[in-house]
C-alpha cells in the first residue's frame, strides 16, 4: 500500500513519546555512567530473551554494565508464550488476513450493509442512525459484528503484551502508561490495515512499518521494565532516522556510503539521550527500496552494528540463549566447547555452513572499524561468551574474560593461545537438507559454453551453490533443498540440455573450519581418514578458497556420528604430551 498519506500516518502512530512516569522511582533511579571516558557498549537482545527474561535483563546485565559503561540496548520484536504467538508472526498473519478475499458480503465491512443497531460508515466504522461518530477507534473494531479478521489477531498482540506487563512491570503507573501505549499502537495498527484492506494493497514500504511495530512495542516494553528495575531508561524510536534518499538509490541496492550516513544519523540520536539508558529500535524506518527487501529480517542485527560504529563503542555485544559460539553443535556433540576467541573469517564461514552466529554483512559493519562483537547467554551473564576479535586490532584493548561488569579494556591472549595449542582447526559444523546436483557432459570434451549454460540456468532459477567440484566433463554441486518440486524439476530439465543429470537427496555438508589450517600439515587427510574409519560414505569435497575451510558432502543420516567423529579427531584439546598434530 503506497498511500501518500502513509509515513503521515506512521509518524502520528508510533512517534509519540513514550514517556515513563518517574513520580513514585524518581528518587532511585540509576543511569549511565557519566564519566567522560566510560565506553559506549552496546547491547542487543533478541526476541526470545525479551519475551523470557526481561527482569534478568534489566536486573542482572543492564543494571551491572552502567557501572563502568555507558549502555545502549537494542531490541527485536518480542517472543510470545508460544511460537505461533510471536510478535513478528502475528504481525505477519495480521497483514495477510488484511488482504485476504472475505467469504461473502456479509463478513465484509466495507460492503455498506445495513444492521439492526446502525450501518457501516464510509470506512467502515460503525455509527447509528444518528450519524454520531463511534466513541473511540477500539468501540468501532470491536462492536462491529462483522469485524475485520485481522481485528482478532491485532487484539492477541495487545493482550501478549498486557499479559507481559502484568508478570513483569510491579508498578502500577509505569505498567498503566506502557499498557495506555500499546493500546495506541493496536489501535493504529487496525487502522492502518483496514485502510490496506479497502485499497486490496499492501506496499513493500507498508509491510516494514506493519513489522517494525513489533520492535517498536519491544522497545517500550524494555524501557518499562528496566524503569521498573530503577533504571532511567528512555525509548528511542527511530522509525524518521533515514533522510529521504528515494532519488538516490532509486532502483539500485545500498550502498556502504549508505549505511554509514545511518550510523552517524543514530549515534547522534542516542547521544541526545544524556545520561538515559536509550532503548532502541531495530527497526530504522522506511528505506529507499524497503528495509525487508534491502536488508531481510536482520535488520535488528544490522541496526546494533550500525549503532556500534555511530557511538565508537568499545563493542557489541549479541546476547543469546546460548553460551557463544562452540567447536560443534552442543546439542549434538557432547564435548563440544565455547570458543573464546575468533576471528570474523572463521566466524562468517560457521554462520554460512550452519551455525547462528552473526550475519557476515552485520558483522562486516563493525569489525571494519576495528569493534569486536562478543556473543553471550542471557542466562548466564558472568560466562566468558565468545568475541569475534578484529583482524589487525590491538588485542590489549579487549576483555576475554567478559565478566560484569569489567569493561572491554584488558589484555586479551591471542585468537590461537586460548586453549594453550596453536594450528588447531577452530570449529565442524553440519549443514542440512541438502542436494547435490550431477552433470556429465554429452560431449567427450567441454567446449567453453559448458559451465557458463550450467550457472546461466541456475542463476534464472535463483539457485546458490554451497559447493562446486568440476572436472573437464564433470560437475558436482551441492545446493538447498528448498526448491519447489515443480520448480526443481523444470530445473533438472533445463540442465539437462547440458548433459546427463542426477540429484541426490537427504544431503548434508560437513565442514571444518579454522584460521590456521592453511598452515596445517595433514588435516585434510586427518580429517577424511576418521570419515573413512567411521563408515561415512564422502560424496563430494570442497576447500574453499580462502584455505580455512574444508567441506565434505555426506548422507544426512551420518551428519551426527560424522560431526562426533570430526570433533574426536581433529578439535580435541591434546594432552600436554601430545603435539596437535
Amino acid at each position: 500500500m503506497e498511500m501518500s498519506s502513509h509515513r503521515t500516518i506512521d509518524r502520528f502512530a508510533t512517534s509519540t513519546t513514550f514517556q515513563l512516569s518517574t513520580m513514585s522511582t524518581a528518587p532511585c533511579l540509576r543511569r549511565n555512567n557519566e564519566e567522560p571516558n566510560a565506553p559506549w557498549v552496546v547491547q542487543k537482545f533478541g526476541g526470545t530473551s525479551v519475551g523470557k527474561f526481561p527482569v534478568n535483563i534489566a536486573r542482572d546485565i543492564v543494571g551491572s554494565y552502567i557501572s563502568t559503561n555507558r549502555v545502549a540496548v537494542v531490541c527485536s520484536a518480542r517472543s510470545g508464550s508460544t511460537k505461533a504467538l510471536g510478535t513478528t508472526n502475528l504481525l505477519l498473519k495480521a497483514a495477510t488476513e488484511a488482504l485476504s478475499r472475505p467469504k461473502s458480503s456479509k463478513s465484509n465491512p466495507t460492503s455498506g450493509s445495513a444492521t439492526p443497531n446502525g450501518m457501516f460508515g464510509l470506512f467502515g466504522h460503525m455509527r447509528d442512525r444518528s450519524n454520531s461518530p463511534p466513541s473511540s477507534p477500539r468501540a468501532s473494531f470491536d462492536q462491529a459484528p462483522f469485524a475485520p479478521e485481522f481485528s482478532k489477531t491485532v487484539d492477541l498482540i495487545r493482550q501478549e503484551h498486557y499479559n507481559a506487563a502484568k508478570e513483569n512491570i510491579k508498578d502500577d503507573i509505569i505498567r498503566t502508561e506502557f499498557e495506555q501505549a500499546v493500546e495506541a499502537d493496536c489501535e493504529w495498527l487496525k487502522s492502518f490495515l483496514f485502510a490496506s484492506q479497502i485499497i486490496d494493497e499492501i506496499s513493500p514500504r507498508s509491510r516494514d512499518s506493519i513489522i517494525g511495530l513489533g520492535e517498536r512495542l519491544a522497545c517500550k516494553y524494555m524501557a518499562a521494565v528496566l524503569r521498573d528495575q530503577g533504571i532511567d531508561a528512555e525509548y528511542v524510536s527511530l522509525e524518521d532516522i533515514v533522510p529521504d534518499m528515494d532519488d538516490e538509490y532509486s532502483g539500485g541496492s545500498l550502498n556502504q556510503e549508505f549505511y554509514d550516513r545511518v550510523a552517524e544519523a543514530v549515534g547522534e540520536r542516542v547521544r541526545a539521550c544524556g545520561s538515559r539508558v536509550p532503548v532502541v529500535t531495530g527497526f530504522f524506518g522506511p528505506v529507499p527500496g524497503s528495509l525487508l527487501t534491502q536488508v531481510g529480517r536482520g535488520y535488528t542485527d544490522l541496526l546494533s552494528a550500525l549503532l556500534s560504529v555511530g557511538l565508537m563503542a568499545s563493542e557489541l555485544q549479541i546476547w543469546k540463549e546460548v553460551d557463544g559460539i562452540f567447536t560443534a553443535d552442543p546439542r549434538k556433540v557432547a564435548t563440544a566447547r565455547v570458543i573464546p576467541l575468533i576471528s570474523p573469517d572463521e566466524a562468517a564461514e560457521l554462520t554460512y555452513y550452519g551455525s547462528e552466529v552473526v550475519h557476515p554483512f552485520t558483522m562486516e559493519q563493525v569489525i571494519r572499524r576495528k569493534i569486536p562483537i562478543r556473543i553471550k547467554n542471557v542466562q548466564r551473564p558472568k560466562g566468558l561468551g565468545t568475541v569475534i576479535f578484529p583482524d589487525g586490532t590491538d588485542e590489549e584493548k579487549a576483555d576475554v574474560d567478559g565478566g560484569i561488569p569489567e569493561p572491554a579494556s584488558r589484555n586479551m591472549p591471542s585468537l590461537h593461545s586460548a586453549t594453550g595449542h596453536e594450528k588447531m582447526p577452530t570449529a565442524v559444523t553440519i549443514k542440512d537438507r541438502i542436494v547435490v546436483l550431477n552433470i556429465n557432459s554429452n560431449r567427450k570434451s567441454v567446449s567453453h559454453g559448458f559451465l557458463a549454460g550450467i550457472f546461466g540456468t541456475l542463476d534464472r532459477f535463483g539457485v546458490v551453490v554451497d559447493l562446486i567440484s568440476t572436472s573437464e566433463v564433470h560437475v558436482s554441486m551441492a545446493i538447498e533443498d528448498n526448491l519447489p518440486k515443480k520448480l526443481l524439476e523444470r530445473l533438472l530439465g533445463e540442465l539437462k540440455k547440458s548433459g546427463t543429470v542426477s540429484a541426490h537427496h537427504d544431503m548434508a555438508i560437513l565442514s571444518l573450519v579454522g584460521k590456521e589450517m592453511r598452515n596445517m600439515v595433514g588435516i585434510a587427510g586427518r580429517m577424511f581418514s576418521t570419515l573413512a574409519q567411521g563408515g561415512v560414505n564422502i560424496e563430494m569435497i570442497s576447500q574453499g578458497a580462502s584455505e580455512i575451510n574444508i567441506s565434505s558432502v555426506i548422507e544426512a543420516k551420518d551428519s551426527v556420528k560424522a560431526l562426533n567423529l570430526i570433533h574426536q579427531s581433529c578439535l580435541n584439546i591434546p594432552s600436554a604430551q601430545q603435539k596437535p598434530w
